[in-house]
Parts: C-alpha cells; structure tokens; sequence
C-alpha cells in the first residue's frame, strides 16, 4: 500500500462496481495540505470541506494552506508538524478533516460501503485519522503492519460517543525505570465536537495479517468485535511480514519464505469470520480458486495501482506498463529499504530511489516523519527517531549504524509517486520509490488490444469474471 495510490477516485469507482474500494489512509493530511497549495484542481477538496460537521476547523484549516491559482511551480510546499503523542489541536483538526474527505468523496454517487486502509505501525495519528473517517461514514477499517489489537475497541467508543484511547509502542519502556511513562493517546471527541457529539455507524474492521497464529490472536485478544480477517502473502506490494525464524537471503539479497509463512485456509475457515486472501490474487483463475476454498474473496491492490483512476503519476505508470510489455519488469524485496524493518517491494525503475545513484544522491532528510520510532529517552521523557534520517540525528538518540543502512526515506518518496514532491532550498527534488506486488509482470493482461492504458472497471470485470455473486465483496482494491 502506498500513499495516495488508492485514492477517493479508485475507491469510488471500485465501490460503484459493487465491491469494496478502499482507500490509503496513510499520510492523508500532508496529501490534503498539499492538494491545497496545489489550488484544490477541480475544487473537490472544497466540496468536502464545506461538507465537514465540524466547520469552525474547516475554516481555519482552508484559510491557512489554500493558494487560489496554486503555488508557483518549483516552490516548497507547507511544512506540517510532526505527529507525536501529545498533538497539537490543529494536527487533530488537519487529522480529522483530511481522512474525512477522502472517504465523502470516495462515497460521492453511489449506497455502497468504502473502506480505509491503515499500517498499525503508524500510530500516532490512528485516533483523529479513525474519527474523521467515521465522521464521513467509512464501512470498513482495514490495518496490517503489526498487530492492531487496540482498534476495534477504538470504533466502539467512537461509534458511541465516547473518548477512546491507543497504547503507543514505545521502544526501551519495558526497562524498569520507564514503567510509569505515560505511553497512552487520548481523543475526546467533546473536545472537538461543534455542539453535541455525534453517534456515529460503527464501521467493520478486518484485520490484515500473514498467519493462522495471528489471526487467531486477533479474534482472542482484540478489544472489540474483528469482523473479518485479509490474510496477507509475502508477494504482496507494499510491506511484508518478515519471514518466520532467522532471515536468510537470496542470491539477490531478498528474503527467503517458506512453508511456515504461508497460512492454512482450512484453519482460517474454522476461525468463523468471512476472511479474504491478498498477494498473487490478481488474475481471474485466483480469485475463483480463493473463493472454492471458503474466502469471501481476495484484496488486490497492483493491478488497480496502475489504472488510470489511481493516484500514481501518469509519467510513473506509463514506464512501468512499457516495462511490463517488454518482459522487463522487476520487483525486488528489501528487507532494507522501510525504517519499520519490514521488507518492501520495490518496482525497480530508472531515476527513482530503486537505483543505487539516485538514493546515494539523495540528502537524508526527515521532515514527515510517519515511520518515526517512538522511544523513552533516558531523563524519562518520550523522544522520536527514524533510521532514514540524517544518520548523525539518528546516532545521537540512540540508535546503531547499522539500522542505518539502506534506509530510505518512505514518507517522502511515496508523496513524490502521486506528484507532491517537495521541492527543498538546495534544488533537490524528492524522488519517488514505487511498491507493487510480484503481480506487476501481469498487469499487461488488463491492456485491451492497442490501449495503452485501462480502467478500474476493467480490472473488475476481468477478475470476476469466472465468478458468481457470493455476497461478500469478492474484491477489496486497496494499492
């Protein structure tokens, strides 16, 4: 999953089809921020503002970051603050709104349910981002990259009302002299709210996990109700689960799966709750395979990730679908590149950081900050850090050199795939880094002869089409 690549318009037009469009929740009040300064092309983010409950924010939050006409081309755009355990009002309100106008405008035109996709290992906006998407009606709430056994009880408080609250992983606190650090997040939606607190739909939440042990802990230990399970193969795009036991390495230097990584389908089957399979599901023949063996269906985010209603850069989809007809494609997993040490799959893609040039070029900057590691800093307070920024900051709050080494610079990199790449004072211009699935290689087959490029509805009707309404969503789009 990446940032902005299932946007409002791929969701929309999923969700239309009668199967579960989902949208990228990550990062999405620097995107919005950004599509501001941009000048809001087409004025969808005003329509979604203007629809927001809570319009005091809205007003202060337009009036700050809107450039009518858009910045001048090659200027920065706005700096945000950093996400951290006690937030700001205002990165609250930014939180809310932003993940607020992705799921209205996904679910303009259309009754069907959408959905929010969220990596647990970005926590520290999970409680406003939750409550802004439910504030727009969000059907679903998927998150993967860990376990995330704190929200479902999260959606129930919210759904009602009431405060939630969200346990923050911080590094080092199980040493004695830390166990009275304060590691909990806290939102009041009183403290937010511009007159009573609404009730709120309590929406489905599917966990995203890589094993039969996982699953079976979220449904055990989960502070609410998990509706359903996407079980998660290591050749899906995005992060993968490392692989069980001690890491061995190709050749080429990915990570070697084996047997133990793989789930049992007969096993999930008797967990109880609709389950979908993801990663290696993007051709017709898989889907009609995952459903014979009792899912309900199967999550498929590369295919969808290069039609045209996806976020990607046209320039971004355009060579890599030139790469897929010339069998050239290459997809590499790095256990590297992600500051979370989850390998990532990375289209390998001249003048992005895939090549070795273009990251060693690159001045290690952290001005985003999502993947910063929360950790207790020795005079007991809560400090933050990520292995890809400037490696000198990362030393001095303790962190080894060795963490260091190959990092890149998600945050930044996944912005520059949907066109917002920071421009920054020295010239430099942040470059991208595409995710896709081992999956790439086939999108080809979504091309009709002599088109050059294909649409959402053409991945779903291709997909389905050795298959009979089962009266789940067979498809979750989610790239």
């Amino acid at each position: 999953m990446g940032v902005g690549v299932s946007n409002w318009r791929l969701a929309q037009a999923v969700s239309k089809l009668g199967q579960l469009g989902v949208v990228s929740g990550t990062a999405l009040d620097a995107m919005f921020v950004r599509r501001l300064a941009d000048g809001d092309p087409g004025g969808h983010m005003r329509r979604a503002v203007d629809a927001f409950p809570f319009q005091d924010a809205a007003t202060r939050i337009w009036r700050e970051y809107f450039v009518p006409g858009g910045k001048p081309s090659g200027a920065q755009y706005p700096a945000l603050p950093m996400h951290q355990k006690r937030e700001t009002r205002k990165l609250v309100e930014l939180c809310m709104l932003s993940n607020f106008a992705e799921i209205f405008l996904a679910r303009e035109g259309h009754k069907n349910p959408v959905g929010i996709n969220f990596l647990e290992k970005v926590q520290m906006p999970h409680l406003a981002s939750l409550y802004g998407a439910m504030l727009a009606g969000v059907g679903y709430v998927l998150m993967g990259a860990g376990i995330p056994l704190h929200i479902p009880g999260v959606l129930d408080a919210f759904a009602a009302g009431q405060p939630a609250e969200y346990r923050l992983a911080i590094t080092g606190t199980s040493q004695e002299q830390f166990a009275d650090l304060d590691s909990m997040m806290r939102l009041n939606p009183a403290d937010y709210a511009e007159g009573p607190v609404p009730m709120l739909e309590r929406p489905r939440f599917l966990a995203i996990v890589s094993s039969n042990t996982l699953a079976a802990t979220m449904l055990r230990r989960a502070s609410g109700r998990v509706d359903g399970l996407v079980i998660e193969g290591p050749t899906a795009g995005g992060h993968n689960a490392p692989p069980r036991g001690k890491l061995q390495l190709t050749a080429s230097g990915e990570p070697v799966y084996g047997d133990r990584d793989r789930a049992s389908v007969e096993d999930l089957r008797s967990l109880g709750v609709p389950f979908w399979l993801a990663g290696g599901y993007g051709s017709p023949e898989k889907v009609r395979e995952a459903l014979d063996q009792g899912a309900a269906g199967v999550q498929v985010g590369t295919a969808f990730a290069f039609s045209r209603e996806s976020g990607l850069r046209p320039d971004l989809k355009r060579q890599i679908l030139k790469l897929v007809a010339a069998g050239s494609a290459e997809v590499f997993t790095d256990p590297l590149a992600s500051p979370t040490g989850f390998p990532f799959k990375v289209a390998q893609l001249d003048g992005t950081s895939s090549s070795p040039g273009v990251y060693e070029a690159r001045t290690r900057v952290c001005d985003l900050g999502y993947l910063r590691e929360p950790y207790a800093m020795e005079d007991g307070k809560i400090g933050y850090r990520c292995s890809a920024e400037p490696i000198e900051n990362y030393l001095a709050k303790g962190g080894k050199i060795e963490d260091t080494v190959g990092r890149k610079c998600l945050c930044n990199a996944l912005l520059a795939n949907i066109g917002h790449a920071q421009n920054r004072k020295q010239q430099e211009v942040e470059p991208a880094l595409v995710t896709v699935g081992d999956d790439l290689r086939t999108v080809g087959e979504f091309l009709a002869p002599g088109h050059s490029s294909y649409g959402a509805a053409d991945v779903v009707h291709r997909l389905l089409s050795l298959c009979a309404d089962s009266g789940e969503p067979a498809l979750v789009a989610s790239a």
